[in-house]
């Protein structure tokens, strides 16, 4: 029998890298994507893995690398991401382009290139890391939110679009994080970011890993539909019980 496989998008960093390490130790040969290919190549030969370039917002990139992979048994769309904290009234348009190229359409280039291999695995497994985001609305975090909510709905109907076929639908939606993720929305600002988590103890990125882990290793007939993960210390986005 040979090896499975899995593919995790986003993973020269956070919840991406340490989902990698983490399907690696249960035994799947995994397909790390990113645009930092140094960091992947590290990752790679860390894990016993295949580290490919990928820009989820590219056609050529998405193609090269779906092309490169020749059996597809789980597929980890990780890459995404926020940019700024504009209002409506004064949304940056770029960002939320931006925003909208690796949340969602991103995701369906992913989902949409290997969904025939996944198929024919015969016991395919697609895990969408959506956010809290998918689930409210919160002032100044419009282009995030919808981005999120519309990752979600594409993933969610997915799984009914699946329905007979030997595919598992698992949405992971965590709340706060403490990765790249922050640093990225403040565009660099490593105090801002820092601020986002002060007084809590946020999530890290292995607990979202070892929850993938553990939906990767569930029977073909066990799907768990959504799970959303949080802090103890959060109850929806920006609202938190900080200390000091």
């Amino acid at each position: 029998m040979s090896m499975r496989s899995a593919v995790v998008t986003g993973a020269s960093s956070g919840i991406g890298e340490a989902t990698a390490r983490e399907l690696a130790k249960q035994g799947y040969h995994v397909y790390v994507g990113a645009r930092r290919v140094d960091r992947l190549q590290r990752l790679a030969e860390e894990i016993g893995g295949t580290a490919l370039p990928l820009d989820v917002t590219d056609d050529d990139s998405v193609r090269a690398f779906t092309d490169a992979i020749d059996s597809c048994d789980v597929l980890i769309n990780n890459a995404g991401g926020a940019k700024g904290t504009a209002s409506v009234a004064d949304a940056d348009l770029d960002d939320w382009r931006w925003m909208w190229e690796t949340n969602v359409l991103g995701t369906l280039r992913l989902t949409k290139a290997l969904l025939p291999k996944l198929i024919a695995s015969g016991d395919g497994l697609i895990v969408t890391i959506t956010s809290i985001a998918a689930f409210y609305a919160y002032d100044n975090g419009s282009g995030y939110t919808s981005a999120k909510h519309a990752q979600a709905v594409l993933h969610r109907t997915l799984r009914g679009e699946l329905l007979g076929q030997p595919v598992r639908l698992t949405e992971i939606a965590p709340g706060a994080v403490e990765t790249e993720f922050s640093l990225v929305r403040f565009d660099g600002d490593a105090a801002k970011a820092a601020n986002v988590y002060k007084g809590i103890d946020p999530l890290v990125a292995q607990d979202i890993a070892e929850l993938v882990g553990f939906v990767a290793s569930r029977p073909p007939h066990v799907n768990l539909d959504t799970i959303i993960v949080k802090p103890r210390d959060q109850a929806e986005p920006g609202r938190f019980a900080r200390r000091g």
